[in-house]
């Protein structure tokens, strides 16, 4: 994929940045969530969200690492409103403490960016037994936005802002495995890819948002949820797989998004005008794009929702 400026129906295009895609919006008096905000895309997105006037809570398995971007934000934004919270989206444990803090502290609620996930792992069971990627990528961002749902209302209904929600997918999600998520082998190593695994998980993301549209639409609350592409961008998830570092680099100019484009259009989707009252789409490159036929399967969506309500329950969740 060559980066281009043939520009959408949005008036942006791949090349856009997140400072670009944002630029003249003022969302002082928002919060946000951002998952995976200590590095690459989440740092970025978390950056501009601030630079807007959003308050944001970077939710980071290394609290260290989080201090440091929190840091780094603040001296380029003075008046940035960041605070760091511990969450290990592989630990539902994790995720439930997380939450349990979060909503303790009283913050309304207005965006939840659920960005953080791991890429291509060899074959590993979370603390909960379940396969990593599926736990990491999707499963703990399940909970964690059912959770976190209460508080999205209760913010909406108060401030009469709408909420969003946006899952950072990816294209990847068209290469899962034939029968779309393995239900019934979800955590087995027989047959496992590490490859479509992460595909699977990402697919994941998709269903997970339409379902989300879908009861929001049915509860008539003004919340809406949408997915994105970021595009293939240079990051520590990419660079974790050795194989492709070689690659990577002589392609990096030609193929690849830079941080700054890689995090625009979840940028886009969390704050820009345009996409108010869109739920259940998929963005890539700042624009509305075609999900698979899969991603759009109302079925496959309503049967992962209950496959993972009983995951969550069966590791000790009640909701």
């Amino acid at each position: 994929m060559c980066l281009c400026n043939t520009k959408g129906s949005s008036g942006f295009s791949s090349s856009s940045t997140a400072d670009e895609v944002t630029e003249g919006i003022d969302a002082s008096g928002l919060t946000a969530i951002v998952t995976g905000a200590s590095s690459g895309i989440g740092t970025e997105t978390a950056r501009v969200l601030a630079l807007r006037g959003v308050h944001v809570t970077i939710a980071v398995r290394n609290m260290a690492a989080g201090q440091k971007v929190r840091e780094a934000i603040v001296k380029e934004i003075p008046e940035a409103k960041i605070d760091v919270m511990e969450l290990d989206l592989s630990s539902m444990a994790s995720v439930r403490r997380f939450a349990a803090e979060f909503n303790s502290l009283g913050h309304p609620l207005n965006i939840l960016i659920n960005n953080a996930g791991i890429m291509g792992t060899p074959f590993k069971l979370s603390q909960d037994n379940i396969e990593l990627q599926f736990a990491t990528n999707h499963l703990g961002h399940f909970l964690l936005t059912n959770l976190l749902l209460d508080t999205m209302k209760k913010t909406y209904y108060k401030s009469k802002k709408e909420g969003r929600i946006v899952n950072v997918s990816s294209d990847a999600h068209r290469y899962t495995y034939r029968e779309g998520i393995r239900f019934d082998r979800i955590s087995d190593e027989k047959g496992y890819s590490s490859f479509f695994a992460y595909c699977q998980s990402k697919l994941a993301n998709l269903l997970h948002s339409y379902e989300l549209a879908r009861r929001f639409k049915e509860e008539g609350v003004e919340i809406t949820a949408n997915s994105v592409h970021p595009g293939v961008i240079i990051s520590n998830v990419f660079h974790r797989r050795g194989c492709c570092i070689g690659l990577a680099n002589k392609l990096d100019k030609f193929v690849f998004k830079t941080l700054q484009q890689g995090a625009s259009t979840t940028c886009y989707a969390a704050l820009h005008p345009q996409v108010k009252g869109i739920s259940g789409a998929y963005f890539r490159n700042n624009n509305i794009a075609k999900a698979s036929s899969k991603a759009m399967d109302a079925d496959l969506a309503s049967r992962l929702w209950e496959f993972s309500l009983n995951l969550v329950k069966q590791n000790g969740d009640d909701s």
